[in-house]
């Protein structure tokens, strides 16, 4: 996918997803009667924006810094340094006058949104699309050099069960991998030959490890061609979709990671390719550039597989639990690995710049998977804001919390002088962040 379409599936993932975020507590604020004196999407540091309108008592804007957004209610103490109020009577409009249940709402509302959002994405998805499940646990094929290939796992192994639960589907097995036992002791066991072992793979094998890495592909996928990108070095050899790859550089391909393996590890070189085309055998040279790509999308599964379908009423439990599963749970689980040491934190925080590079890599797959990733990205967004930190909505209801309690609020210098050093040290990550994204293009 190009730049400037990578560009564009960026800003729609961060508008669609600031916008949810900044309204929610702009709705929650208008519903308790609180004045809202700014609505930006995007940051207007140094007065740096788009356009700016005045209607009713709020400037609407949008700013030239795509790194959130911000709405700013009469009487709050935020990260603005606009404290001007404090000085002065409470006003019946004003944040500060509201009761605690109030101003809690409209801190949360936010998060509430972008839980809501993802929910409905997920729920989409489930009564758009389904659910296709691969009915079978029966290696196909091993990657070289993978952690599977390394602790002896072989093509034709039926994985039984890891860590104590039986698996029947590769969708089951892959989540207990990746998902549910994600930088843990694995412990699989295997039937090979008609009897049955167990592979014992250390945690430390699984700290970084992704599926490709895993290197554990169901059997099935047949290295057929879906997609040709113009101009590329498939296309100028003449391959089209619909073709099948029956060998490359002398070795018969028999599944179709086999074959992204092979280009991956013999880029900058030249490949024979030979292929089928309804009968018929042609055959090329392909020479992989520097980023051991192509320009293919091949893969197309012809195993047993078995299609889940859900209506309005049956969608709502299933967008639930990939909420929980793909957002709550996935998030939880690698901040637990990044506080443990077992993930590097350089490479699991992302910034503007991977966050493009995904909006982009799922377009290119289709709407769904797009969606997917901004639903996944919107609860991630959610649970960030509600950690108890500074400058968040978390940090805010801390303090609210506090006041509940006790009866008393937080005073304001103290709550100044927290809410501005977390913003700074906030401002300090996301340059960091950016820096962390530019060092690994």
């Amino acid at each position: 996918m190009g730049i400037a379409n990578t560009v564009l599936y960026f800003l729609i993932t961060i508008v669609i997803l600031v916008f949810v975020h900044e309204f929610g507590h702009f709705i929650a604020a208008k519903i308790c009667k609180m004045r809202v004196d700014k609505f930006y999407l995007f940051f207007d540091f140094f007065n740096l924006r788009l356009f700016k309108f005045v209607k009713g008592d709020t400037e609407y804007g949008i700013g030239v810094f795509p790194l959130g957004g911000y709405v700013k209610v009469a009487g709050m103490i935020d990260e603005s340094m606009d404290k001007e109020f404090i000085n002065k009577p409470p006003q019946p409009w004003e944040f500060r006058s509201k009761p605690v249940y109030q101003r809690m709402f409209v801190i949360t509302a936010g998060v509430i949104m972008n839980t809501l959002l993802a929910f409905a994405i997920f729920y989409v998805i489930a009564l758009a699309q389904g659910k296709e499940r691969m009915e079978t646990t029966t290696v196909g094929y091993i990657s070289q050099n993978s952690v599977a290939g390394k602790y002896n796992i072989i093509p034709g192994d039926k994985i039984v069960s890891i860590n104590g639960k039986d698996v029947h589907y590769w969708d089951e097995l892959r989540s207990n991998i990746f998902l549910e036992n994600m930088g843990e002791d694995l412990f699989i066991k295997i039937e090979r030959n008609g009897s049955i072992s167990q592979v014992n793979i250390p945690k430390s094998e699984m700290r970084e490890v992704t599926e490709r890495a895993f290197g554990i592909y169901a059997p099935g996928w047949v290295p057929e061609i879906n997609k040709i990108v113009p101009d590329k070095p498939a296309a100028k050899v003449g391959l089209m979709p619909g073709d099948k790859v029956i060998e490359a550089d002398g070795q018969p391909i028999v599944h179709s990671q086999q074959f992204v393996d092979l280009i991956k590890t013999n880029w900058n070189k030249d490949i024979k390719l030979k292929w089928l085309r309804g009968g018929q055998e042609y055959s090329g040279v392909v020479h992989p550039g520097p980023d051991s790509l192509i320009g293919i999308e091949v893969g197309k599964f012809a195993g047993p597989i078995k299609t889940i379908r859900y209506n309005a009423i049956t969608a709502i439990p299933e967008g639930a639990k990939d909420l929980y599963n793909y957002g709550v749970v996935l998030f939880l689980k690698s901040m637990w690995k990044i506080i443990k040491g077992d993930i590097p934190f350089s490479k699991a925080v992302g910034g503007p710049i991977k966050i493009a590079q995904y909006a982009g890599q799922s377009a290119e797959i289709g709407l769904l998977s797009f969606l997917g990733f901004m639903a996944m990205l919107s609860i991630t967004l959610a649970i960030i804001n509600i950690l108890p930190f500074p400058a968040l909505d978390g940090g805010h209801f801390v303090f609210l919390l506090y006041e509940g309690i006790f009866r008393k609020p937080v005073s304001h210098k103290v709550q100044i002088v927290v809410q501005n050093v977390g913003f700074i040290i906030l401002m300090l990550f996301m340059i960091f962040v950016v820096y962390n994204d530019i060092i690994h293009i």
